[in-house]
């Protein structure tokens, strides 16, 4: 049998994030200018590209910065909605930026407005209810040593 059977099986779109902070612990999140709400820096994971190099080129293409993240903090599993499919979305430790590392950040006109360190209180009220999940579950999973598995950004396991 030549043929591959794992080509018919279902396929999930996927992204990649970092988990940016500075010493003060606040978040490092970004403005897209093609949406109402901001987000971590990361993005879609390309076809045949694994999550971590995906994050490792976003986190060059968004910032300039030539980060290489740490350890897995989140997967979360996102269902399906009008006009998009269910997703496996991932969130790495970008771990702690220095004052030097941030003053050096160069975003792409195009793509992003602006960036900004965020409490979680702040984090809460620029990112969707569904990415502030996330990124708290990401946060607590960095300060736990943990990884957290989620469903729409809920806690599973």
């Amino acid at each position: 049998m030549s043929d591959d059977f794992t080509a018919t099986l279902p396929r999930k779109r996927m992204g990649a994030a970092a988990l940016l902070t500075d010493d003060q612990g606040r978040v490092l999140l970004v403005e897209p200018t093609y949406k109402d709400y901001w987000e971590i820096p990361g993005g879609s994971v390309e076809a045949d590209e694994s999550p971590y190099t995906a994050v490792v080129r976003e986190l060059e293409e968004e910032l300039g910065l030539p980060v290489h993240p740490g350890r897995l903090l989140v997967v979360d599993w996102v269902p399906p909605r009008p006009k998009r499919t269910e997703g496996l979305m991932m969130v790495f430790d970008g771990g702690i930026l220095t004052p030097e590392q941030a003053a050096q950040i160069r975003l792409p006109a195009g793509e992003l407005r602006s960036w900004a360190w965020s409490t979680e209180r702040e984090a809460a009220q620029r990112l969707s209810e569904l990415l502030a999940r996330r990124i708290a579950a990401a946060a607590r999973a960095r300060a736990e040593g943990m990884v957290a598995y989620l469903e729409n950004g809920f806690l599973v396991a």
